[in-house]
This record gives C-alpha cells, structure tokens and sequence, in this order.
C-alpha cells in the first residue's frame, strides 16, 4: 500500500508529506511524493516560488529542488514528477494527481490545502478536485504549522 502526497514545495505540501510519513510508518506503508510541473510556465513556478522574479525557468532545477525538499522532510519516501502542458489548469493538474494514485494503487491521497473538502464544486484547487476522488482515502492537512509545535524540542 501507498501513501500519495501531491508535493509542490508549499507549506502545507511539506505538512502532509510529514502527516504522511507519519502515518506510512504507523501502517507500514510507503510513501511516494509527486511533483506536477508545468512545462515552461515562469509565471506558475514564481507564483509557488520555485523560482525568483528576474530567474528563467529551467525544470531540472525546479525539480532538482523539489526532490531536495522531499529528502529534507522524508527521506524514504519516493519522489516523482510529471512534466504536464504549460498552461494545465487546476483541474487537469489534479486529474494527473489521481491518475497516479489509481496507477500506484495509493490507499491514501495526503493533501495540504486550505480549502479542499469545504466546497466540493467551484473551488480552483487541485486539493478540492483530488479530494473527490472514490479510490483512496484522503488525508487534509490544513495546518503548516501543527507538526513543527507538536515535535519535542
């Protein structure tokens, strides 16, 4: 069995790939991080920070960075990526997302969004459209910040 977290390096991302190793190790799961970029979008890559204002996009180093990031919080976990169209939209983002959770055979979608599982239809969020799937379970992480208060120090 396979834990799924849609990784793009965000806060919240980085908070559900740690509740997913969390829960990997408690089940006796795997878990695998999956970075979707879109193919040469400068403006999508400033917007989640992967790169900075005056920097051109280059995905061997955005995705370079997004597999260090996963390393820093899970080092078990599995990384992989989709390079997707460079204007993919939410929508299609998250049905890539699900095509790799049937793929995989993922029990469990881990997904850091503030917004998905609230409103169901309207939402442009990968998190809402990935939380309909049937095939999984779905884990929310709402809160960047519970893990980080909740490690002894």
């Amino acid at each position: 069995m396979v834990i799924l977290v849609p990784f793009d390096g965000g806060a919240l991302a980085e908070a559900a790939l740690e509740r997913a190793v969390e829960l990997a190790n408690a089940l006796g799961e795997s878990v695998v991080a999956l970075a979707v970029v879109p193919r040469n979008n400068g403006r999508y890559a400033r917007e989640r920070g992967w790169i900075d204002a005056d920097e051109e996009f280059d995905a061997r180093s955005v995705l370079a960075d997004l597999r260090g990031r996963t390393n820093a919080i899970a080092a078990e976990a599995e990384f992989r990526h989709l390079v997707v169209d460079r204007y993919a939209t939410a929508g299609e983002i998250a049905t890539h997302i699900r095509e790799v959770a049937r793929d995989i055979d993922a029990s469990v979608v881990a997904v850091g969004s503030e917004n998905a599982g609230r409103i169901a239809t309207g939402v442009a969020s990968v998190g809402s459209t990935v939380a309909a799937g049937t095939t999984y379970d779905v884990l929310i992480v709402r809160n960047a910040d519970s893990l980080r208060s909740e490690t002894p120090g």
